[in-house]
């Protein structure tokens, strides 16, 4: 099908007007009504060009806004992937990613920490309070932490704390600092029972393996359980 000429009529109209220009015709009825169908025509097309030009304009603000739109939900599907629903902290994944990308720059610290005795809890009080006890203690890492270190949440009530560039013997003082935090007062959440936690604690070098670290400070957390729980030991205090 032929494409329509969406200026037809003004096109003929223009082109009558030249042919009575060129006719050079004397008569002034014949100038006059020439120039009225191009006033008319002309006073269509500007109308329809502002029409065209408005309607653009709103096309253009509302792919605009769709856009803006559109970069907004996939922020929010990036962060949804990448933390964890209940607490924010980093998931599992996104946690070992972060540590990855620190010790291609740097050495590390890192701290594993579980809630001690989490399923008598959840038997005790049900899920719910269990969420509520795992929340709040997230929020005592991050004040003990005061912005220091990445946290994630690397299991139902596991947590590991990435700390680039901090020696272990500091690392050690600090995981100390946060068990004293969640031991030392009550959970306003749960007032009915004390909350305490292990701590496992290990050092990479930049360039080293991040799962074998990981694996380290997992040993120490299951001799700090094994040690009577609430307490902290690092990979130089792990006998075999």
């Amino acid at each position: 099908m032929d494409e329509v000429d969406l200026f037809e009529a003004e096109a003929q109209a223009l082109r009558r007007a030249t042919a009575v220009l060129a006719e050079g015709a004397a008569d002034p009825a014949a100038y006059r009504a020439a120039l009225e169908e191009l006033v008319q025509h002309y006073g269509q097309l500007m109308r329809q060009s502002r029409r065209l030009i408005s309607r653009s304009d709103r096309t253009e603000r509302e792919l605009n806004l769709l856009n803006t739109r559109l970069k907004q939900l996939s922020d929010e599907l990036d962060y949804k992937a990448r933390h964890d629903n209940l607490t924010g902290a980093l998931n599992r994944g996104a946690v070992f990613e972060r540590a990855h990308q620190i010790l291609q720059k740097s050495a590390m610290s890192l701290v594993v920490l579980d809630i001690d005795f989490f399923k008598r809890i959840n038997d005790e009080f049900g899920h719910p309070a269990g969420d509520a006890v795992i929340r709040e203690l997230v929020g005592r890492l991050r004040s003990t932490l005061d912005g220091t270190g990445v946290i994630g949440r690397v299991g139902g009530e596991e947590f590991t704390i990435l700390l680039a560039g901090m020696p272990l013997e500091q690392a050690v003082m600090l995981a100390g600092r946060i068990r004293q935090a969640i031991a030392g007062e009550r959970f306003q959440c749960l007032p009915a029972r004390a909350v305490t936690s292990s701590f496992g604690v290990a050092w990479a070098a930049a360039g080293s393996d991040f799962e074998e670290a990981y694996a380290r400070a997992d040993q120490a957390l299951y001799q700090a359980k094994r040690g009577g729980r609430n307490r902290v030991e690092s990979e130089d205090t792990v006998t075999g």
